[in-house]
């Protein structure tokens, strides 16, 4: 798989049925008539490798000492990358009130150097969530990527680089002008709650 073609990554989701058709309701609030389910995609350990090691490949060039991904779908991927890289990997995950933290024993030392993996990006929330957890205990986030990065390029500056293996942009509506098709399929919420 060439990690330039943006088509060859889509067409491993479609062909895992990872990219499901509908009307959806992204953990960003917005209404997508696509949905992204990585871990369809990354059920497949032998897929998941090469497309994990595609991205690491692009990652690899970033000095980083540990890999952290925001649970639940980076999980999976940051392993991945990490595993490719060399690297340690520990991940953030959500308190009772949805936010992310670190737990689970993961400590970060003042100065240490981590790149953020994730599998979807739409708006980079959680990705600007784990930058700044990692960021308030001292440690230097030196880059970020994503299997895809479905934003149209309107993510924000996460103060460090950003790179994806495949990129679009699919229309996506906020909740008050969702066009009169799409109203008429029943929303469902497929993602990590």
């Amino acid at each position: 798989m060439n990690p330039e073609n943006t088509s060859e990554v889509l067409e491993a989701f479609r062909s895992t049925g990872a990219l499901l058709h509908g009307h959806f309701i992204l953990r960003s609030g917005l209404h997508s008539r696509d949905f992204f389910q990585c871990a369809l995609l990354l059920q497949d350990a032998t897929l998941a490798s090469k497309i994990c090691g595609e991205l690491a490949e692009r990652l690899k060039d970033y000095p980083a000492t540990t890999v952290v991904s925001p649970a639940v779908g980076g999980i999976i991927v940051g392993q991945e990358v990490a595993r490719h890289l060399g690297k340690k990997h520990i991940f953030v995950e959500k308190d009772n009130a949805g936010a992310l933290i670190l737990r689970r024993g993961f400590t970060i030392t003042p100065g240490e150097r981590f790149v953020v993996a994730e599998d979807v990006v739409t708006r980079g929330g959680r990705v600007q969530e784990t930058i700044a957890i990692i960021r308030a205990h001292g440690g230097v986030v030196v880059a970020a990527g994503s299997i895809v990065d479905r934003s149209g390029g309107k993510l924000p500056d996460f103060g460090c680089p950003f790179v994806s293996l495949a990129q679009m942009e699919p229309e996506t509506f906020p909740p008050d002008k969702i066009p009169e098709d799409l109203a008429e399929i029943p929303a469902i919420k497929p993602g990590s709650k």
